[in-house]
């Protein structure tokens, strides 16, 4: 089968980076669906990856961990879908990738496709939808009701592929008000059309910009980029007793015991935990995407799909990483069929 791959960590403008190649068809056993790969969507990860692992000698990896697709096969012991069916997942970072035609991945980490969108619309978001819901959810607990207004969201990077299906799950809870960061007129656009309730810009200090909207202090954080250059402002718009949540990988240390005299409490959100670890609750993100494939049906969620890159192509692909590696991408980077 077709597939996308690489054998050595190069920079995105080497011709190498990404190479056009044919590997074995697999086979499902046990839990796993085999899934055909109609659309594919690139996200940060599949750029630290590709600079940071490499295969074993003689070996290509396949990245890629959103897809849409039609489920071919089935094994045996899979109870969630039968083949025919539209899906979408993000899948599990220590196995091949979805930058091929066809890819296994276990049926508790994938959701049933929502109709009402294509399938590049679709690809735009599993990966980012479930980091956004177990973040927001989960780490930051933001589900239980409290006085209305009484709680205060800042998104750093809320323009991003999480920040925007984040934005859009904040919104919709009526005692949080939403704050998002953002530094360019589109992006600041995008942000405010997705229901934030303010954007201020991240190159200004935090603190003064949230002066100038007239808020004192914020609840939650959700720092999604770039946690190492704002983490100071962010321990001080922090009110006593908040929460700071991050997804990215900081480049030089956190001076955690600044958290300290106001009880902030530091949360870590990777959604491939579940699967990483094979956890008892892995299921949870088969259900976490059937949720969010009925709220984009029922047109209260939508697509943040940002461009599209054509067909799946190692050329292709290079672009689309090379688009995401500038840092000023808005909504998500989508490559449809090969």
């Amino acid at each position: 089968m077709k597939a996308i791959g690489y054998q050595a960590s190069l920079p995105i403008s080497h011709a190498d980076a990404l190479q056009d190649i044919e590997i074995e068809k697999p086979q499902p056993t046990g839990r796993d669906l085999l899934v055909e790969i109609k659309a594919i969507s690139v996200n940060p990860v599949d750029c630290k990856v590709r600079m940071r692992a490499e295969p074993a000698p003689g070996e290509y990896k396949v990245l890629g961990w959103d897809a849409v697709g039609i489920v071919q096969a089935v094994g045996e012991q899979v109870s969630l879908f039968k083949p025919g069916d539209a899906v979408w997942y993000a899948g599990d970072i220590t196995r091949q990738g979805s930058n091929a035609e066809f890819q296994l991945v276990d049926e508790r980490l994938v959701g049933h496709k929502p109709a009402s969108i294509s399938d590049a619309e679709a690809a735009a978001l599993p990966l980012t939808s479930i980091t956004a819901w177990e973040l927001l959810f989960e780490r930051l607990q933001l589900k239980s009701p409290s006085h209305k207004g009484s709680k205060v969201l800042l998104i750093v990077g809320a323009a991003g592929g999480v920040g925007s299906i984040m934005t859009q799950l904040a919104a919709q809870l009526p005692d949080v008000v939403v704050i998002g960061t953002a530094s360019r007129p589109e992006s600041r656009d995008w942000v405010l059309a997705l229901g934030a309730d303010y954007v201020i810009d991240h190159r200004q200090p935090l603190s003064e910009e949230l002066a100038r909207i007239g808020i004192k202090d914020v609840t939650h954080v959700a720092s999604l980029t770039h946690t190492e250059q704002h983490f100071t402002e962010l321990v001080k718009v922090l009110r006593p007793q908040g929460k700071l949540a991050l997804i990215d990988d900081p480049a030089e240390p956190l001076d955690i015991m600044l958290l300290k005299g106001k009880s902030i409490s530091l949360h870590w959100e990777s959604m491939f935990t579940r699967s990483l670890f094979t956890t008892d609750d892995m299921i949870e993100q088969h259900s976490i995407l059937d949720e969010v494939s009925r709220m984009i049906d029922a047109g209260t969620l939508k697509t943040t799909l940002g461009k599209h890159f054509g067909r799946i192509s190692a050329q292709n692909l290079r672009i689309a990483h090379q688009h995401v590696e500038s840092n000023t991408s808005v909504g998500k980077a989508v490559l449809e069929t090969f």
